[in-house]
């Protein structure tokens, strides 16, 4: 199981088409979300996914210090509906973690996580931090991961 990590301008045509078509796919049409995924910050993200042939299975974005957060930031995370329960968005977090500390190694990692994923999370060390929130009329909470 082989991540690719790459920067905007790196990225081919097909690997923005399937990011773009799976976050829509699962954060509008399937999470019944109309709201604004494609911005800006994908522009200066590192993309982070798993693809097996022609078929992306696993994707999420990291947003440098500054960008969303003083601190650095994971995004996006999804995998298809297809590929869930494969283990694929463990393996693509703590990757993307790797990657964090490895760039940005005295900055904390903050993420904005639907409340549904809250043990995920937490199984992954992030700590829950203040109240509950609605993003795009879904529940979440701002979780940290400390730097070592």
């Amino acid at each position: 199981m082989e991540f690719i990590a790459k920067s905007f301008s790196e990225c081919s045509q097909q690997d923005i088409f399937d990011f773009y078509y799976v976050r829509s796919e699962v954060f509008v049409l399937e999470q019944n979300c109309a709201y604004q995924d494609v911005d800006h910050k994908d522009l200066k993200c590192i993309h982070i996914f798993l693809r097996e042939a022609d078929k992306l299975l696993a994707y999420c974005r990291v947003l440098p210090p500054g960008l969303s957060y003083k601190e650095t930031s994971i995004g996006r995370v999804v995998v298809p509906k297809t590929e869930r329960s494969k283990g694929y968005a463990k393996h693509l977090m703590q990757k993307s973690i790797d990657y964090c500390f490895k760039q940005y190694p005295k900055h904390d990692i903050v993420i904005s996580a639907q409340m549904y994923l809250d043990q995920f999370y937490r199984n992954l060390k992030f700590v829950p931090e203040g109240e509950s929130y609605l993003e795009d009329n879904i529940p979440h909470q701002k979780m940290r991961l400390k730097c070592a």
